[in-house]
């Protein structure tokens, strides 16, 4: 998690600096100016202020909003608070003044072969994505988002692979039968848990807690980050180590703030 946070948060300084550096020039370049307001960026993201991946992401923001010396403010909303997802993608493509933290997938509605990069049981080690992501053809696929008007700074905010949590240990295809798990609102997962054998229900995570509780649904899947970072382990006793998914998250920015 360090070294990846290390890499983000150089991608990000860098580009936002570049973004923000024109104005910030412009505004001192004649003595007794007034000082212009700063740059305000909001950062987007499902994760929870518990889990780990939300603590690595104030420690980007609280750096990057320090070495900007004041021509930059990033503002961090977690557990959903702004949209995330395909809202969240879609405020990034429009334009919007946002960073969007989350996952590859989303890139997926406006370049499909995304989708492919993240697949169900492609992965054995962190080691082998960060390797595929770093190849010309998933550097292609970042020039094709970028005419979508979405700049990918980051694709390796890792966080686990996805395991099944839910009230019964699935230890056999057999057990997944008839099995109610949320999904995120993407196709990927969705096709996932089918293929699998189980019932996928979308929604958004933050919704999970009180579905599990209601028995709307039976479980979910997600990494043993969030399982503890959002305490569903007072709702599902069960984790077992499917490894379907590897899970991770895009870092992504309109092309239209400045950076490109």
């Amino acid at each position: 998690m360090k070294k990846v946070l290390s890499l983000i948060f150089l991608s990000l300084f860098t580009l936002l600096l570049v973004a923000c550096g024109g104005k910030k020039e412009e505004a001192t370049k004649n003595e007794g100016e007034t000082k212009k307001e700063a740059r305000v960026i909001k950062v987007t993201t499902k994760f929870v202020d518990d889990e780990q991946t939300a603590k690595s992401l104030v420690k980007v923001v609280e750096a990057i909003n320090k070495r900007s010396n004041g021509s930059l403010e990033l503002q961090l909303f977690t557990s959903g608070t702004l949209p995330i997802g395909k809202d969240g993608m879609e405020q990034v493509a429009n334009g919007s003044d946002w960073i969007l933290v989350d996952g590859v997938n989303f890139l997926g509605d406006y370049v499909p072969d995304y989708n492919a990069v993240t697949g169900p049981m492609l992965y054995q080690s962190f080691d082998e994505y960060l390797r595929m992501v770093r190849t010309p053809l998933v550097q292609d696929l970042n020039a094709q988002a970028l005419e979508k008007g979405i700049k990918v700074l980051s694709l390796d905010w890792l966080f686990g692979f996805r395991n099944i949590e839910a009230k019964k240990a699935i230890k056999t295809p057999e057990d997944m039968k008839g099995l109610k798990l949320r999904v995120p609102t993407s196709q990927l997962y969705t096709f996932t848990i089918e293929a699998m054998g189980g019932n996928p229900v979308a929604m958004p995570y933050p919704d999970t807690y009180a579905a599990l509780q209601q028995g709307v649904i039976d479980g979910l899947e997600g990494s043993i980050l969030s399982y503890y970072g959002t305490k569903q382990y007072e709702n599902v006793k069960e984790y077992s180590l499917t490894r379907h998914l590897l899970g991770v998250s895009a870092v992504c920015i309109s092309k239209n703030v400045g950076i490109v």
